[in-house]
């Protein structure tokens, strides 16, 4: 009896490793025996729709359905990274999709679970880009150039993610204490469970008068990261292809 949750694996053909680790960890026997999978967020570097017709995203779904196929359901949380990915695939994949900051309850705990990128309120740039990009009309603009355009547009995308990473100090691209306590708040939750980013850690801090505890899932940039939960335990832990 173990629940699974996985995050910022960034698959991408120019890391076939990771994509061989991810189809190897789904098809494991641990994935095929959990009471469920979540993904939250990042699951690609880049995701250009739906109909996208690459290699990539049909060797996801086959790994995916998979899972689900075998009596595991398999939940997915949209990130910064595949905010495009909507419900057509979903059902080709086996994913029951997540609006980011759903609360579930893992074996009687309520636990609040997002991507995490919205958390981190000091990088205000990247926070006006979110609100920009994630809008109906923005997304319909772009899903409706072709294929060819959508790719280039994403690989512009990525080299402008990572100058805005290398000239963004670290601590202003981390969540902001303020904003992880005022979404527990909201939640109504001590227990919080998010990636994006990639500091792998449990921390426990003080919210309220009571101990409350947020678990920042791993990137799968050089090796894999899942966290497994279970009634009495937590184990955050990474593996190696």
């Amino acid at each position: 009896m173990s629940t699974l949750f996985i995050a910022d694996l960034h698959l991408d053909d120019s890391r076939p490793q990771i994509t061989s680790l991810f189809e190897q960890y789904l098809a494991s026997e641990e994935v095929r025996r959990a009471d469920a999978l979540y993904i939250l967020g990042d699951l690609v570097e880049a995701w250009i729709g739906d109909d996208d017709d690459a290699e990539l995203p049909k060797r996801i779904a086959t790994a995916t359905r998979a899972v689900h196929d075998a009596g595991v359901p398999v939940y997915f949380m949209v990130g910064n990274r595949d905010f495009l990915l909507g419900e057509d695939f979903a059902q080709r994949a086996g994913l029951t999709l997540l609006d980011d900051g759903t609360v579930h309850d893992l074996y009687g705990t309520p636990t609040l679970l997002m991507h995490g990128d919205v958390l981190c309120t000091d990088d205000v740039a990247y926070q006006t880009v979110r609100r920009n990009v994630r809008t109906p009309e923005w997304k319909a603009q772009v899903l409706s150039m072709p294929l060819d355009a959508r790719r280039a547009f994403a690989a512009k995308a990525r080299e402008d993610s990572r100058a805005h990473t290398g000239n963004t100090h670290e601590t202003i691209m981390d969540v902001n204490a303020g904003a992880v306590a005022d979404a527990m708040r909201a939640a109504g939750v001590r227990h919080l469970i998010h990636g994006h980013t990639h500091r792998p850690a449990i921390h426990y801090v003080d919210l309220d008068g009571h101990t409350a505890e947020r678990i920042v899932l791993g990137d799968w940039y050089e090796q894999g990261s899942v966290l497994r939960i279970d009634p009495k335990t937590r184990e955050l832990r990474a593996f190696r292809e």
